[in-house]
């Protein structure tokens, strides 16, 4: 039988359960992959309309992996993967500018362009969060930054007005005084890839939650592996130990009517062609592991 592939993805929970054996007290067989360091964050330097639901088009080597809910609910409504529906999570968010930007509320942000990943978390919570504020036509997207670590090089550079950012990426424009305009706080889903064993999808969520318990109680103890996520050339100038804990996994159900309301959203906004959203069918895009 395969070993169950695990890669870290921008979070502090698979770092955490590899430091603290939580997958083999599960008694899960397993290769831990270290893949986004040992890209130096190349993956991210994709320009244009490529963002989270074209990797997941092109197929991710773990047989867990995350990407917001939308984009999840998308792609495993095309067959592309399937929906892990027994846990979520909330990624921390914002919208950002430099210090001594003119821009100072959410309305100012009217025709400025605002980098985000095309199709993924960014692009959604961010119309989520200025539809408040903003009319449609007044919401200036960008996608020509790239993905997350390439959109805050470009950022931090003084090459994007205002950018969206979560994770790791928030902490670090929050510690070097970059400002943020508003929260775009978003749920990430989880999907699985392959045909792994029911019973080693369950191992492995039951270590991540030992994880998560670990990060809520000493937080301070982990936020130093954000440095393995962060292409080195950041490095230097991070300070994690003024960081936040980032995502947060909530093990509750992702139910039809989470599944429901997001999909009729999506639609609304037009984020995909017409006919591209798949079937809208909850029951056959999750997949079911819970005991």
């Amino acid at each position: 039988m395969a070993k169950f592939i695990i890669e870290p993805h921008f979070r502090l929970q698979e770092w955490v359960a590899e430091e603290r054996g939580h997958f083999h007290l599960e008694g899960l067989d397993y290769e831990f992959r270290e893949l986004i360091r040992s890209t130096g964050g190349a993956h991210h330097k994709t320009t244009g309309k490529s963002g989270a639901f074209q990797s997941i088009e092109k197929g991710r080597e773990a047989n867990v992996t995350c990407a917001c809910h939308w984009t999840v609910n998308v792609a495993a409504s095309r067959g592309h993967t399937k929906l892990y529906a027994d846990a979520y999570s909330v990624a921390p968010a914002g919208i950002f500018v430099p210090s001594d930007s003119r821009i100072t509320t959410p309305a100012d942000l009217a025709g400025v362009p605002i980098s985000v990943g095309y199709q993924s978390g960014s692009h959604y919570a961010t119309l989520q969060a200025l539809e408040q504020y903003l009319p449609a036509d007044q919401i200036e997207l960008s996608f020509e930054e790239g993905m997350l670590f390439r959109r805050l090089e470009l950022f931090l550079s003084g090459r994007s007005p205002a950018v969206a950012l979560f994770g790791g990426p928030y902490y670090f424009a929050e510690q070097l005084g970059f400002r943020k305009i508003i929260d775009n706080t978003f749920m990430i889903a989880a999907m699985i890839n392959g045909d792994p064993e029911p019973d080693d999808v369950r191992k492995y969520f039951r270590a991540l939650k030992r994880a998560q318990r670990d990060i809520d109680l000493r937080p301070d103890l982990y936020t130093h592996y954000y440095k393995r996520e962060f292409p080195e050339h950041f490095h230097a100038m991070m300070d994690t130990r003024r960081w936040g804990p980032g995502e947060r996994i909530v093990f509750e159900p992702y139910d039809k009517e989470a599944f429901e309301r997001s999909f009729d959203w999506i639609a609304k906004h037009g984020i995909f062609e017409p006919g591209q959203m798949g079937s809208g069918d909850y029951e056959q895009a999750v997949f079911l592991a819970a005991d």
